[in-house]
This record gives C-alpha cells, structure tokens and sequence, in this order.
C-alpha cells in the first residue's frame, strides 16, 4: 500500500507542476483535474471511519468548481471581445478558483471535509493543493473582489474557530484566516506569496507532525497529566508562532506584508488582519492555559511512545520557532 501512496503522492506533485507550467487555460484545468484525482486515493487509504465520506464530499465539490472553472474559460473565448462581460467573466473564473482553495464564501466544505483525514492528508490540503489556484489566480484576477475576499477570509477565519472543539477544524480554520493574508500577499507579488506560503507550510507542517505523533484530535486530549512538560512548551511556542506574535517566526512573514499593506495604503484592512491576528491568539492562548492548568488522569485511548530521537527534533524545530525572527533580521544586518 505505500508503493501505491508514493505512486499517488508523485502523480499530486506532478500535477501541480504541469498547472503551472502550462500556457493555455486548457492545460491548467487537466493540471487541477489529474490534481483531484490523484488526491482522493490519498483520502480513501486513511483508516478513518469519515474518510470515505470526506473522499466523495471532495470530490463532489472539487467537480463543481472544476465545471465552474471549464465554463468561465469557454465563455471567455467566445465573448473575447465584449469588455462588458470581462468583468464578470473574471468574477466567475476566481470564485471557481476560490472553491477549489476552500477560501470564504465557498469554505463550508473545508472543516467538514478536514473532519475525515488524517494529519497528513491535512497537512497537503492547507499547504500544497493551495499552490496551483493561487498561482491561476494570479493570473487573471479582480482586485477588487479579491480585496473583499481576503478581508472575509481572515475575519471568518478568526470568529469561526472559537467554539472548536476538534483539533482539525481548528487548524482549518487556522488556514482559512491565513488564506486571507496569502491573497493579500499575491496581489502585491508573486515572490512575497511563495515567501508567505513556505513559512505558513513550515509552521503548519510542525503543528500537523507534533499533533500526528501524539495522535491528538480533540482540545481535551491535550489536558493530559502524562504529556511531558517539555512537550506542552513545545505547543506552546509553535501554536503563538502560527499565531504570528512577534518574538517568533510566524511573526516574519506577517510584519513583512503589513508594511507592504501600510505602503499601498490600505490602512483599514491592516488594521482588520492584525486584530483577527489578535481573536486567533487569544483562542490558541485559551487551549494552551488550559493544557498546562488542567491535569486529567491518563486516559486508555491515549498512547503516547515518543522517542528520543523524536524529542530532539521537537526541540530543534521549536528553537528554530523562536530564534527565527533573530536570525532572519541578522541576515539583513
């Protein structure tokens, strides 16, 4: 079964790889298509009870967006020339780009669907099968609907993981808030929003390993008096980084866009994105005073075997947290 997932994975990365390297719309839809189908054998093979249905969901909503996407192409073809329609037609071509993101107004499939997969499986959708309509989006976009959207995604984003109880949904969420900054990042450049994206995926990929090694999916299995203590700082420190608070390296990437936000002028948005920044912390901050306060007794479904070589590399990346943000303002010393 793992020759098969590699066989898979390669085929996801391939596609990605052909959607962005193509110079037609028509190459860019085969890319997400051979994308979408390389991605439900992935979600099928999890030994989750919700998996199957997460799989079917996925690819039901993906299909729509695709059609969507397929028909917004044609029906710029053929009224080329009517500058009337340009406009909407670039409405539709980002909304179906919008869907296949799981960005707001067409998220409510991304919490449900994040429900049935493994930490893995979450890992790519936050992360990677993001890249391909970010970058079609760049291609053709509307600046102002885009404005609109980046601002409801970190506003959903924020107020939507507050009465969370699943891990997963939370961190989707998570996702949703910083799918508003990436889109804020791509329409001021392409360099920056790969910049944005690599750090979010760092941060991400940390969260998803931690949470994978401990086999935690629910806020009350962090309450725990077995978790070694080292282990709750851990938490800790990355969950305030992916928060973006400013002696951490989530704070980096953050600082470099509201500069960039401040420069354009776009005072009132900043001001929005850092107080959505704010209600995320103070969600993360709620379940960590929680882990470290709150000592359950061991409960038998939780089985932690972590190794030494595993707690060295937890420890390695929580340096890497947060001296970062050091590191990084050295550089350009």
């Amino acid at each position: 079964m793992n020759s098969n997932k590699m066989f898979f994975l390669f085929i996801l990365f391939f596609s990605t790889l052909i959607s962005i390297s193509s110079n037609s719309w028509f190459g860019c839809w085969i890319g997400l298509e051979i994308n979408l189908l390389s991605f439900i054998p992935l979600i099928s093979y999890s030994t989750n009870l919700f998996s199957t249905e997460a799989s079917l969901k996925y690819f039901l909503i993906q299909s729509i967006a695709s059609i969507n996407f397929i028909f917004s192409i044609l029906m710029k073809m053929i009224l080329m020339k009517n500058f009337e329609m340009n406009n909407f037609i670039s409405i539709m071509i980002n909304s179906s780009l919008l869907m296949k993101m799981g960005s707001v107004p067409f998220h409510f499939w991304f919490p449900n669907i994040s429900e049935g997969l493994s930490w893995f499986n979450n890992f790519l959708l936050m992360t990677w099968q993001k890249i391909t309509p970010m970058i079609l989006l760049s291609y053709y976009l509307n600046k102002n609907f885009i404005i609109i959207i980046m601002t409801l995604n970190t506003i959903i984003g924020a107020i939507g993981g507050f009465n969370q109880s699943s891990l997963r949904k939370l961190m989707t969420f998570s996702s949703i808030n910083n799918l508003g900054w990436m889109l804020a990042s791509i329409l001021i450049s392409e360099n920056l929003w790969m910049f944005y994206l690599i750090m979010y995926s760092f941060l991400i990929s940390i969260m998803c390993f931690f949470f994978q090694l401990l086999n935690m999916f629910y806020i009350n299995q962090l309450f725990i008096s077995n978790i070694n203590y080292s282990i709750k700082m851990f938490l800790l420190i990355n969950f305030l980084s992916l928060g973006g608070l400013p002696p951490f390296i989530g704070f980096f990437p953050k600082w470099i866009l509201i500069n960039f936000l401040l420069s354009m002028h776009f005072f009132i948005i900043t001001f929005i994105f850092i107080m959505m920044s704010l209600i995320i912390l103070f969600f993360y901050i709620r379940i960590i005073y929680s882990s470290f306060l709150f000592n359950y007794i061991n409960l038998k479904w939780m089985k932690i075997f972590l190794k030494n070589k595993n707690l060295i590399f937890i420890n390695f990346l929580s340096f890497l947290s947060i001296m970062g943000l050091i590191l990084s303002t050295l550089i350009f010393l």
